[in-house]
């Protein structure tokens, strides 16, 4: 692992990329405080539309709130 202030990473940004593709972790730091980690990008999984169709089951009754919470919302006491 190897750590760098902003500055050299401004300077050597495209040397550093190139070590990051090589397998080695570059930490940026400000004040020798770390603050970000370089890395390769990978690209995402793409979501499948509809995968959770069938599996999920909203009760009939999901949007009524009980009386007491309805008085609540609307300032009354139980």
């Amino acid at each position: 692992m190897k750590t760098i202030n902003i500055h050299q990473a401004k300077t050597h940004l495209s040397e550093l990329i190139q070590d990051v593709l090589n397998g080695e972790e570059i930490i940026i730091a400000k004040y020798g405080t770390p603050l970000v980690r370089l890395e390769p990008y990978e690209p995402g999984v793409r979501r499948k539309p509809g995968y959770w169709k069938g599996k999920v089951k909203i009760a009939s009754d999901f949007d009524q709130l009980p009386e007491e919470l309805d008085a609540a919302f609307r300032g009354e006491a139980p």
